[in-house]
């Protein structure tokens, strides 16, 4: 091959796509919604607050009512003394947005909570209602022991412990690690990689299917090998690619930067003195969000410490390294696909044999972040067809410097010899017009020299 007409082509290939509408449209669109992903829950947390609901409340227990106290989103009515229809029927005309009816006490020490409203409420202020009622009951029991000190005895036998999790390097060195950081780290990892090679796997197919349609192809090949072509068209839309990456991680951090710089005072205001409930609502089960020097390391700032901790460095290159051989796999095998159809619409029957082994990849990375080390994890991080995805969701779990150097070497091969094979048929196909290729047809041109 030619290296000079390869690196012709691929000039082409980039300049061409990088001048279109549709790619500068992606590039800037792309990071728009990325950033949107990051700064609409901190927006919603910001301005999601409920409106104040007034419930009445008939307490026939008699124990619950002194546990209902009014919060920031519920103005509790002690209306014990109504009829519980009779309030149901003149919600509206009484200023109630809904009615609680607690039963009187049974035989056990039970009672029944019915909630009545004419619209439904939030599942955050019904499970609070819920809590303070199961609170009262379990209050009640405790006393009719009549055991003295028995809440505090109950209070200092139930454990609060939370599992610490540390990581220690080779000099012994120890890491506050967060394993749930790590799952959606690996989840992030191998969905990015399934979606590049897929997206920019398919570009290369339909970039051969829209030349040979037009006929350009016969042109092309005239003055260039039809092998040479093939890797240059390859070798294009991988930088085309990259290009955008980079773009996209760049245009995303500068806009969530600029977003976060005016939303962090408004988000600090809206927290209040009660942080920790605005964390929970990302999702944190926090139990304070400052960490104070000497202390134990909170649940956010466990979070924080282990991104901070990790080698983002080793990562890019493990990825860049996956993609690429990942990427050049597929597309070589893309690549053979289009050269062997007339119209996207006879790439179905082909096309399948190549997707399965990217889904089934797809699947063991999202089970390898609860198994790092199991079989199928580390033989998924083996097999070429699996290994760019798989390997990716293993990475932040630590991965020991030989399965690296055992899958890529695999993977180089792998793709050289799915190249040399995709080129032959390649080289016959992007010239074949009028007859729709078949497994057989493929099978022959494989067979010639």
């Amino acid at each position: 091959m030619n290296l000079k007409n390869i690196g012709i082509i691929i000039r082409r290939e980039y300049l061409n796509r990088v001048k279109k509408k549709s790619f500068l449209i992606t590039t800037f669109v792309v990071p728009i919604l990325m950033a949107a992903l990051c700064l609409v829950p901190m927006l919603l947390m910001m301005t999601s607050k409920e409106k104040v609901k007034t419930i009445g409340v008939v307490d026939r227990s008699e124990i619950v009512l002194p546990y209902l106290e009014d919060t920031d989103t519920i103005d509790y009515t002690d209306c014990s003394g109504a009829d519980p229809e009779a309030l149901k029927a003149t919600m509206a005309e009484s200023g109630l947005d809904a009615v609680l009816v607690i039963s009187a006490l049974t035989a056990d020490n039970l009672v029944t909570a019915d909630l009545t409203s004419k619209k439904p409420l939030g599942m955050e202020m019904v499970s609070s209602i819920n809590r303070r009622v199961n609170d009262a009951l379990e209050d009640y029991r405790i006393q009719s022991y009549n055991i003295e000190g028995l809440s505090e005895i109950l209070a200092s036998v139930r454990p609060d412990i939370k599992l610490m999790s540390y990581t220690m390097d080779d000099e012994g060195k120890e890491t506050v690690s967060e394993t749930g950081v790590y799952a959606i780290l690996s989840m992030i990892l191998g969905l990015v990689l399934f979606l590049f090679i897929t997206l920019f796997g398919g570009m290369v197919m339909s970039a051969v299917i829209e030349e040979k349609a037009s006929r350009v192809v016969e042109v092309l090949v005239s003055s260039v090998k039809a092998t040479e072509l093939m890797f240059g068209k390859i070798i294009g839309i991988a930088l085309v690619a990259l290009t955008q990456f980079v773009l996209w991680i760049v245009l995303t951090g500068a806009i969530v930067a600029v977003g976060s710089s005016f939303m962090g005072k408004d988000l600090l205001a809206s927290m209040g003195d009660n942080p920790t409930e605005m964390v929970q609502g990302m999702g944190v089960d926090a139990s304070a969000v400052t960490a104070v020097a000497g202390a134990e390391p909170d649940e956010l700032g466990v979070v924080l410490t282990t991104l901070g901790s990790l080698p983002i460095g080793k990562f890019i290159l493990i990825f860049i390294v996956y993609f690429i051989f990942g990427y050049m796999l597929y597309a070589s095998l893309f690549a053979a696909i289009g050269s062997a159809v007339e119209n996207e619409g006879d790439t179905q029957q082909l096309q399948l044999p190549v997707t399965i082994p990217l889904m089934i990849g797809y699947f063991i990375a999202i089970y390898a972040f609860n198994a790092p080390d199991s079989s199928i994890a580390f033989w998924g991080s083996m097999i070429p067809f699996t290994s760019p995805i798989v390997m990716l969701a293993r990475t932040p779990f630590g991965v020991p410097g030989w399965e690296y150097a055992v899958s890529i070497a695999l993977l180089v091969a792998t793709f050289a010899l799915c190249a040399w094979l995709s080129a032959k048929i390649y080289k016959v196909g992007i010239l074949m017009f009028g007859k729709k290729s078949t497994w057989k047809d493929l099978w022959k041109w494989l067979k010639q020299k």
